[in-house]
């Protein structure tokens, strides 16, 4: 049975009476329904459904989707409990009269986001020869996909360009243009018109135009709910654009939405600017002055820390080397040693392991960080493999972590497990080797046994 779709008739409908035609109950609790005639739009042109509430009687449904099969509106409704659904199924019977209500605010909302895009896009098919082929109505913005395809003249969408289409767009919402739904029979009875895009459809042909026929703002074939004037969609913002697929995609919004993304946008820039002292003519300039001072200070301290890390790899090659000088090379690549360096970052320990002296490096070196639970495993890879010791044994204590046979990290969740993985490397391989605590330069020497 054909619906009678009010919202064609009558955008501003936001309340009616209607007829159920038929209700089924739809899993647990849901309940797709049919009726004679509704002021629900349903999702179609890139536009999402209206909701809002249907009552019968005393009993108050929920619509919780709109959605059109052969010009059979269904709307479905939902309910808390399958008892609450089964009560409003006797209520829903055929005949039985049944008052609508859209949720208004999102019907305008709608409105002027799907009329802003038919603006936008007219403005881009003017001025460049963009086509639109994609548009997507977000929860937190729009999406028009434009294909240059008109004008070979052009063959980029740049932000200036689009700054310039934004600027268009806006002057036809000032003109406060009339938007105007006329429906033709057929394909033939639409020639001659201005349309931005050939038409797909043969018959019952929905065409939307913002302006009038000779000269249009936008004209293009359409199914969705726009305001009546162009003035009624208030502003049309474009955020960035972007290359997708070969086309270029543009990020934009319009009416309140706009309004309200530039209205949080000036409170935060007007309280960066408070915060500089700056007004709105030189809090650029101020914002590149404390860039660069910013810069400077990062550069300063990526200096000092990198002299930070050659000390303590200095340290560590004079320790390691003076012990080979005592007691032999061969003495030295048989024993662990343990050194925590908890003022560096952990791809800092794994620079001091760069710049160590390879042939000096003991049996099994372990650089910990505690604040970052990690521990980093360096060797010659002959005696020691890190890589292997890390995957076999990190894992019994919840670590996780990788890397080469010189050089390997395990991440732990906590600084007692941590140590307990540790101690288990000790306990595996003191079989064998022994355990030695290098002293001297850092900030914590400690023996982790």
């Amino acid at each position: 049975m054909r619906t009678d779709k009010i919202f064609y008739d009558d955008l501003y409908a936001k309340t009616a009476n209607a007829n159920v035609t038929k209700a089924e109950a739809k899993g647990d609790t849901g309940i797709t329904l049919e009726l004679d005639k509704t002021i629900f739009f349903p999702t179609g042109g890139g536009q999402s459904c209206d909701l809002g509430k249907i009552t019968a009687g005393d009993t108050v449904c929920e619509v919780s989707d709109v959605h059109e099969d052969k010009d059979q509106v269904y709307h479905e409704l939902s309910f808390a409990s399958p008892e609450d659904r089964d009560a409003a199924l006797k209520k829903l019977t055929a005949g039985a009269e049944v008052s609508l209500e859209i949720d208004w605010d999102r019907r305008f909302d709608n409105m002027q986001r799907h009329c802003g895009e038919h603006i936008l896009s007219g403005i881009f098919y003017r001025e460049y020869g963009g086509v639109n082929r994609g548009f997507h109505m977000g929860e937190d913005y729009m999406t028009i996909d434009i294909s240059l395809e008109e004008m070979p003249e052009y063959t980029e969408l740049t932000f200036d360009m689009c700054k310039h289409a934004e600027l268009c767009a806006n002057e036809v919402i000032w003109s406060n243009a009339p938007v105007i739904r006329r429906v033709y029979a057929t394909a033939a009875e639409c020639d001659g018109l201005p349309l931005r895009k050939k038409l797909a459809i043969e018959k019952d042909i929905s065409i939307v135009c913002v302006g009038s026929i000779e000269n249009a703002a936008d004209c293009v074939a359409c199914c969705g709910t726009h305001p009546s004037t162009a003035g009624q969609v208030g502003l049309i913002k474009i955020y960035k654009v972007e290359v997708n697929k070969g086309m270029f995609r543009v990020y934009c919004e319009a009416g309140r939405r706009a309004y309200l993304d530039y209205e949080f946008k000036h409170d935060f820039f007007s309280h960066m600017a408070g915060r500089l002292s700056a007004t709105t003519d030189t809090i650029y300039e101020l914002l590149k002055r404390d860039d660069a001072k910013v810069q400077a200070v990062r550069d300063e301290l990526y200096r000092l820390k990198h002299s930070v890390i050659s000390e303590r790899a200095y340290s560590l090659d004079i320790f390691f080397k003076t012990m080979a000088e005592v007691e032999t090379l061969s003495v030295l690549n048989s024993r662990i040693f343990t050194r925590e360096f908890n003022d560096l970052q952990v791809d800092d320990l794994f620079e001091i392991g760069k710049l160590l002296d390879a042939s000096y490096i003991p049996f099994l070196l372990i650089l910990v960080s505690r604040p970052n639970k990690t521990c980093v495993l360096l060797s010659n890879g002959v005696n020691a493999d890190c890589s292997k010791l890390v995957k076999d044994n990190a894992g019994i204590y919840g670590g996780k972590g990788g890397g080469r046979n010189t050089s390997a990290r395990a991440i732990f969740p906590d600084e007692d497990s941590m140590d307990m993985f540790i101690t288990l490397l000790k306990t595996h391989l003191l079989g064998k080797y022994e355990d030695t605590q290098v002293s001297g330069g850092g900030t914590t020497s400690r023996l982790l046994s």
